[in-house]
């Protein structure tokens, strides 16, 4: 038989050759995941530092504004992201893009609120629980309800969250009470509707967290729990950390979220971790109480530039927030160990539940013993709309006892007719408020009382007859430290300085004799440090020189610095004051720089009738004990709770009572129109502008026209580089038409001093004032002439000649 062929095996068949994984989705998602952070953390800081600015420039800032950079972010971020939600074929890739979008859609609803002014905390804080819940709604209904089981399950990870379903909540919640801890200890609380309605915002801003960073974002990083979680804790916490950033971005009034921005996107590392047992859960948790920190205890109007020199709220919110970070990266570590191994054995629920409960127990202790326990939330300030009638006063003096006899009368009058008013006009609204009880303080000065209460309150209060308007009254919350008392490195002058010879009040006491003696000049400030040796041979003493409504001191005491130098300008010895001679009583109506209506009516009720520590204003007043002149280097813009006509009947008042009121004009200069705060708009008040050596008024010299059209300033007087006391013993220069209004009160103490006929009789020595200026270098115009620089420089010299006319 013919044999055949050779059997020859077929050719292998070759496997087809895998495809070639392109690299440019990732490149492509790391990219935008950077920019989106840095972009957004940019924009924000850079948002608030902008309103900041324009705040301490006076410059009022549209209401509309403040949405644009969370819609800006909302655009630029979330454009390329949408994009990479549908394009790439990497699960990883497309869960990115997804959770960049939503978070992107977030950060653009969110920061439409903030078009709410920072004023109406309360207003904004529900409106953020409500958004950022329907957000977490509309977001769940977009993916089609609760996100079912991702393919990172595996049969051992099904067992145990079968198991233990909830131990990684658990896990997570203790966590979130932990990142709270340093806000625990310094932060403090505000009012008590505030608090429960930061308390919702926070949650539902965990919610809205959990619905973007649900089961299937999660699953797109997770091997299953067969092998280690390297990629699930440092790529999805990554990208993770990218949304929440982009979250964070709108938690919070402008400043406010800037913790938040530190904070929130840290917490992304634990609650990957954590995912890989719990599903979206855990993430919740984690923001939700991360969120809580900064909304519920700091004040977002606290959060300023105004506040940011010295250890402030600023200082004490930048402290808290990078300590929550510290506990967050920590966090991080601990469950990534604890959750993140190849075949995790997760502690027991019963194990997570004492976690939790330590965690409380830890937390109480910190609040109740390091920190600011109670509420400290802002109260009402409610003007009557019957005012007082003082008309006639003013006559007491015309063929009377000129000088001090007929200047205490009228002070007497004002006084008995002022509490007599208030006394029965205040009866109804009183009565209600003790049914109610609810706190109050009753004012006379200016008809009206400062409650305790919330919206509700309010809204009861605005519907009554009787009240005219409702104003909110600052407080500032307690910090765990005081700030450190600010001190003078410079020695005392060896000659009278530039700014007192260039008014020539040194040749007022060299060649006509005068130095003020026989006057008493209030001020009201952030203080006065009694024991300057500038300062301290001209308290007036006795019982009733000094009140302190913030704190209670019982001696002078200052530890801003801000009052002890303006006062030193007026009345200091050693070659710093323009009427060393006169005596000085005072009043602290700021604290750290901020005040309210009602503690500024607190300062200036003492002024018109001084009373003994413990005593009652309305009853215990000494009018007889009136200083002569009140200097006042304050303002109280809309954001401590004034409008325009907050405290006109105050100074009315002391027109009437012939007390001389000299205000500074404000510092936001050189816009025109930047007189805009009480008391130098009202036209009974004495304002006063800056120059400097060259005599040119200075830049931040604020402008008139006043809102109502008046011109002002008055006049002016050195406010740049002013030597004067400091507390400790010390001096320093500084600037301001703060400094400015004291030279022009210690002129007012010269003028009554050498003739004392004029004591009380403000139209005539406003004339002599006014009539006896010197020009200066005013630069700009604004509208009518006198809007920049008055009717010039005062000369202390002239005036004090012409007094004596």
């Amino acid at each position: 038989m013919h044999p055949g062929p050779p059997y020859l095996p077929p050719p292998p068949v070759m496997p087809p050759p895998a495809p070639r994984s392109n690299p440019w989705p990732v490149v492509a998602a790391a990219l935008i995941g950077l920019g989106a952070v840095v972009f957004t953390v940019t924009t924000q800081a850079g948002g608030w530092l902008v309103e900041q600015l324009l705040l301490t420039m006076g410059v009022d800032q549209p209401a509309w504004t403040r949405p644009l950079t969370g819609l800006l972010d909302a655009l630029v971020v979330g454009l390329p992201a949408g994009l990479l939600a549908v394009l790439p074929r990497a699960a990883g890739v497309r869960a990115a893009g997804r959770a960049w979008t939503l978070g992107a859609a977030a950060l653009g609803a969110l920061g439409l609120l903030r078009a709410i002014p920072p004023a109406r905390h309360e207003l904004y804080l529900a409106a953020l629980a409500v958004v950022a819940a329907g957000g977490a709604l509309a977001v769940r209904r977009l993916r089609g309800g609760p996100a079912g089981r991702g393919p990172q399950s595996s049969p051992e990870g099904d067992e145990h969250r079968a198991a233990e379903p909830a131990t990684p909540a658990l896990f997570a919640f203790a966590a979130g009470l932990a990142l709270l801890l340093p806000w625990l200890a310094l932060g403090a609380l505000g009012g008590l509707t505030e608090t429960a309605l930061a308390v919702a915002a926070a949650a539902a801003l965990g919610w809205l967290a959990a619905a973007i960073l649900d089961r299937p974002f999660w699953a797109a990083y997770d091997g299953g729990s067969g092998r280690p979680a390297v990629r699930l804790v440092l790529l999805g916490g990554l990208v993770a950390g990218v949304a929440l950033s982009l979250v964070a971005a709108g938690a919070g009034q402008s400043g406010a979220q800037l913790p938040a921005l530190l904070v929130l996107p840290a917490t992304a590392f634990a609650a990957a971790a954590l995912s890989r047992g719990g599903g979206p859960a855990p993430v919740g948790w984690l923001v939700g109480p991360a969120a809580l920190g900064p909304l519920a205890f700091a004040d977002p109007e606290e959060i300023s530039l105004v506040l940011a020199i010295g250890r402030d709220v600023p200082f004490w919110v930048a402290v808290a927030a990078a300590g929550s970070l510290a506990v967050a990266l920590g966090l991080a570590l601990g469950y990534a160990g604890v959750f993140g191994r190849r075949r995790p054995a997760a502690p027991r629920r019963a194990v997570g539940a004492l976690t939790v409960a330590a965690v409380l127990a830890g937390a109480a202790g910190v609040y109740v013993g390091a920190g600011q326990p109670g509420l400290h939330g802002e109260k009402l300030f409610v003007v009557l709309k019957a005012q007082a009638d003082l008309s006639g006063i003013a006559d007491l003096g015309v063929g009377g006892p000129p000088g001090q006899v007929g200047r205490d009368a009228r002070v007497a009058e004002v006084y008995r007719r002022l509490v007599a008013h208030a006394q029965r006009s205040q009866a109804g609204l009183r009565r209600d408020l003790d049914r109610w009880r609810l706190d109050y303080r009753p004012y006379y000065l200016v008809n009206a009382i400062e409650v305790d209460g919330g919206p509700a309150v309010r809204a009861w209060l605005s519907r009554r007859a009787d009240v005219d308007r409702v104003l909110l009254s600052q407080q500032l919350r307690p910090l765990p430290a005081a700030p450190p008392t600010e001190r003078g490195g410079e020695a005392g002058p060896s000659a009278p300085p530039w700014n007192v010879t260039m008014i020539r009040a040194d040749r007022v006491r060299s060649e006509l004799g005068v130095d003020g003696s026989g006057i008493v000049v209030g001020s009201s400030d952030s203080g006065v440090d009694g024991a300057h040796p500038a300062l301290a041979a001209g308290f007036r003493g006795g019982d009733d020189s000094w009140y302190d409504p913030w704190n209670g001191t019982r001696t002078p005491t200052d530890h801003a610095g801000h009052g002890t130098h303006t006062l030193g300008s007026a009345v200091g010895a050693a070659h710093v004051g323009v009427a060393p001679g006169a005596r000085w009583v005072g009043c602290v109506n700021l604290d750290r720089n901020l005040g309210n209506p009602a503690r500024y009516l607190d300062c200036l009720q003492f002024m018109l009738a001084p009373f003994p520590p413990g005593g009652e204003a309305f009853a215990d007043g000494r009018p007889e004990r009136a200083p002569h002149v009140l200097t006042n280097s304050w303002g109280c813009p809309p954001m401590e709770g004034c409008d325009p006509r907050a405290l006109a009947p105050a100074t009315a008042a002391f027109a009437a009572a012939g007390i001389f009121v000299v205000a500074a004009a404000g510092n936001t200069g050189p816009s025109c129109g930047s007189v805009e705060d009480p008391p130098a708009i009202y036209e009974d008040v004495l304002t006063v502008g800056a120059v400097d050596a060259r005599r040119r008024v200075t830049d931040f010299s604020s402008r008139g026209p006043t809102p109502d059209g008046s011109v002002k300033p008055d006049l002016v007087a050195p406010g740049a580089d002013v030597l004067s006391a400091m507390p400790g013993g010390g001096y320093a220069r500084l600037d301001g038409t703060s400094m400015a209004t004291p030279h022009v009160a210690g002129v007012v103490a010269l003028m009554w001093s050498a003739n004392p006929r004029l004591i009380g009789d403000l139209p005539r020595t406003r004339q002599l004032l006014t009539g006896t200026v010197t020009p200066v270098t005013s630069g700009q115009g604004c509208g009518p002439t006198g809007n920049v620089d008055g009717a010039g420089l005062v000369d202390a010299y002239a005036a004090v000649r012409a007094a004596r006319g």
